[in-house]
């Protein structure tokens, strides 16, 4: 049995000032994880394309390196990648965008702080600093599933001075398909009270309900989406606390948010991207394909060079569609 020259994770403490004093106070000083691939201490006149992975909602950069019998990590997966020659050398940088309502959204929020400005501006200059990278938008990719596919799409309507590669696996979009339905198990689960929900969320010995995470889910995009510095919470709720009527005038605040109203408004940065490349299963539990689906279509309607793909699946455990969105980033690199 061939065994792959393994690849080195450097787990790096970094200093933000950008969340240093943020509204949640969630921890300034961050754990930051970076793959280097093999050979890269032995080749030390080389420098290498960089790839940043933002994970989903609850999630941060070190859970890409979850131990699986049966399913390989991020790193084991690029070893192997490597290894057998399906993509070229790369670093992968896994930052740490959690807070205290389960995530940030990649974007700036006076609720949670200012989580884009954090990778955009100190944590994409840290790495160039402390790694040997190609210091190259054209040799800088983002990927991400989930919220982290969200986050990856933010980066490409945004962000093209940084980012000129982007893949985002059943990102948020089409926000009525796939917040509504656990709006309404959310405001049942909330009971009316967001700030006591959330203490129960945090309590250890808490046994988790069934519409839980919804709740945690319709708080955390409120945070994100509906930021509101005069509110008690920070935010608001996109429901009438007592009834769970939908306030329109908070949900346009959402819709604001959707990649899919974002189009238009992007299309000048989105066609600097040299890879926009979107995917979804077919049966995801979130109907993120249908939001896909639309994206791709308010893509096509601005002639937006991208590729979008559909695979048979749902949105949990789809860890082997990375190999999908390394493999194009490879190729794009490759072609520079």
């Amino acid at each position: 049995m061939t065994v792959e020259k393994q690849g080195v994770v450097k787990v790096l403490k970094h200093e933000s000032e950008i969340l240093k004093n943020n509204p949640l106070g969630d921890r300034h000083i961050r754990d930051l994880y970076v793959y280097l691939p093999p050979d890269y201490e032995s080749k030390t006149d080389a420098n290498f394309p960089v790839v940043y992975c933002l994970t989903g909602f609850t999630g941060r950069g070190k859970m890409f390196l979850n131990d699986n019998a049966f399913t390989p990590n991020l790193a084991e997966r690029l070893d192997k990648l490597i290894g057998d020659g399906t993509i070229k050398p790369m670093i992968a940088v896994l930052p740490d965008c959690f807070t205290y309502y389960g995530g940030s959204q990649y974007i700036n929020s006076s609720a949670t702080g200012n989580y884009e400005d954090y990778l955009t501006e100190e944590i994409v200059s840290f790495v160039d600093e402390n790694f040997r990278t190609v210091q190259d938008k054209n040799f800088r990719a983002v990927m991400g599933k989930s919220s982290g596919g969200y986050g990856a799409l933010i980066m490409a309507m945004r962000h093209t001075d940084k980012f000129g590669l982007v893949c985002s696996t059943s990102g948020d979009a089409y926000f009525e398909f796939c917040y509504f339905p656990g709006i309404a198990e959310g405001f049942r689960a909330m009971k009316g009270d967001a700030k006591s929900f959330m203490e129960k969320i945090w309590r250890e010995t808490e046994r988790k309900g069934k519409d839980d995470f919804a709740a945690l889910n319709t708080i955390g995009m409120s945070a994100c989406y509906s930021p509101n510095e005069k509110s008690e919470l920070g935010f608001d709720l996109p429901f009438d606390l007592e009834t769970g009527e939908i306030r329109q005038d908070v949900w346009a605040r959402w819709l604001a948010r959707d990649p899919v109203r974002l189009v238009e408004k992007s299309v000048e940065n989105l066609k600097r991207l040299k890879l926009l490349f979107i995917d979804a299963g077919t049966r995801d539990e979130f109907h993120l394909d249908l939001g896909a689906k639309i994206l791709s279509r308010r893509l096509k309607d601005f002639d937006v060079p991208h590729i979008h793909e559909e695979f048979d699946d749902g949105h949990f455990n789809i860890g082997y569609r990375q190999n999908r969105s390394l493999e194009l980033i490879s190729r794009s690199f490759e072609n520079e």
